[in-house]
């Protein structure tokens, strides 16, 4: 498989200042931009394309929501290299916390991913935005990953960590997926 699947570490971060849809860029551990995404504007349905450069030189994951409008909508992963779905990242809407399931390729739910704590999570709704966002992912009970955001109210960064996964649980592919739409389906609630 390809290196930059092997990573532990990723740093997720949104572009600002985009008018229309939007720009995630994903670095390494060593800093060096591993991937770039562009999610389309005036889409009915979310269409998220992850990229190998900023040139979008070779298309390499598709995230595709299923539905027009869903606060429960479903996103095939796709390798688009190969054609072939990885899996899926399912959101459960919950007015109080971030919740995702994460499903095989029979849509069987294999793991989750959540925000950190019910109150954390209350505050940052009600109360103020300022206090970063913590989500952490298990596969059959056992964590595999966690997602962390940056304090930063203007411009979107999430450290995503494998360093859990020792058993090679969760495809990696599924992981970046899973916090690229983070960044762009939560990152609208805030």
């Amino acid at each position: 498989m390809d290196q930059r699947y092997q990573q532990t570490r990723y740093l997720i971060r949104k572009k600002i200042l985009k008018l229309l849809g939007g720009t995630f860029e994903v670095f390494g551990d060593d800093e060096r931009l591993l991937f770039y995404s562009k999610m389309k504007a005036f889409k009915l349905r979310e269409d998220i394309r992850i990229y190998d450069d900023e040139n979008m030189t070779t298309e390499l994951i598709s995230i595709n929501a299923r539905e027009i409008f869903d606060f429960n909508a479903t996103y095939d992963v796709v390798d688009s290299t190969t054609g072939q779905r990885i899996g899926a990242l399912h959101r459960t809407w919950n007015m109080f916390r971030d919740q995702w399931r994460i499903l095989d390729l029979a849509d069987t739910q294999i793991g989750s991913i959540s925000e950190d704590s019910l109150v954390m999570a209350l505050i940052r709704r009600y109360v103020t935005n300022l206090i970063p966002q913590t989500y952490h992912g298990e596969v059959g009970g056992t964590p595999v990953l966690t997602f962390k955001q940056n304090v930063n109210p203007l411009v979107t960064k999430l450290n995503l960590d494998f360093s859990e996964d020792t058993g090679g649980l969760l495809d990696r592919r599924l992981g970046i997926a899973a916090g690229i739409l983070l960044c762009a389906i939560e990152g609208k609630q805030n």
